[in-house]
């Protein structure tokens, strides 16, 4: 952090499915002293919420309207620092992981009325935080276009597959992970509204670029540090 006239309050990490962005916002969170936000998870909240109650995704007024009235809580639990979710007070942790979940999102995040909903969430908890380090994939773009510090984490989809199968405990289905995540990478980085920055020319001309392919968590931490 040497060099900066003033302290680092906003980080925004964005990048594809299974690139490591959790990982690194916790550490990161914790290094700096800031809170963590996975807006990710609230966009799994819309879509987990929409199959519970019967709501087509694909309908796009009847999701916006349900976005825009639910109680999305997004937080750390005590095990590992991963996020514990809570939709009107149900807990949506396990839930919104689902692999239904999963299928579904991305239809939902393309919703305009979703993302104009969430974004304004998003920006509303980063000011009465007073900063933190957000993750997700319009951070640097749309919901913290002036952060102190933007990251665009990537990794090639074989790898991002095995993390995304260790983590759901799916070691068989890599092929298929991989599959699902090369049509989620397609989905979300042509969607009109908000898209994934995924290539040159849209990524931030000021993000630092971290490929994590073979590199430990640690080691892109430091790497990010690095810069700072």
């Amino acid at each position: 952090m040497s060099g900066r006239a003033r302290p680092i309050r906003t980080v925004a990490i964005d990048g594809p499915a299974g690139a490591g962005k959790s990982t690194l916002a916790r550490a990161l969170a914790a290094h700096l002293g800031l809170e963590r936000l996975d807006t990710g998870a609230m966009y799994r909240a819309v879509a987990w919420a929409a199959l519970q109650r019967a709501v087509d995704p694909h309908d796009a007024e009847a999701v916006g309207a349900l976005a825009r009235g639910l109680r999305i809580e997004v937080g750390e639990s005590g095990s590992g620092g991963a996020e514990t979710v809570l939709v009107d007070g149900d807990d949506a942790t396990a839930g919104i992981r689902s692999a239904t979940v999963d299928a579904t999102v991305s239809a939902v995040a393309a919703n305009p009325a979703v993302r104009a909903t969430m974004v304004e969430r998003q920006q509303a908890w980063v000011a009465r935080h007073g900063g933190g380090v957000v993750e997700g994939r319009d951070i640097g773009t749309v919901v913290l276009p002036d952060a102190d510090v933007k990251v665009y984490l990537t990794a090639h989809t074989e790898q991002r597959a095995r993390r995304r199968a260790a983590e759901r405990g799916r070691a068989h289905d890599v092929a298929a992970i991989a599959a699902a995540l090369d049509r989620r990478d397609t989905l979300d980085s042509t969607r009109t509204i908000s898209p994934l920055p995924i290539g040159p020319g849209q990524v931030p001309a000021d993000a630092i670029v971290v490929d994590s392919t073979d590199k430990a968590a640690g080691d892109v931490l430091q790497e990010v540090l690095a810069w700072l």
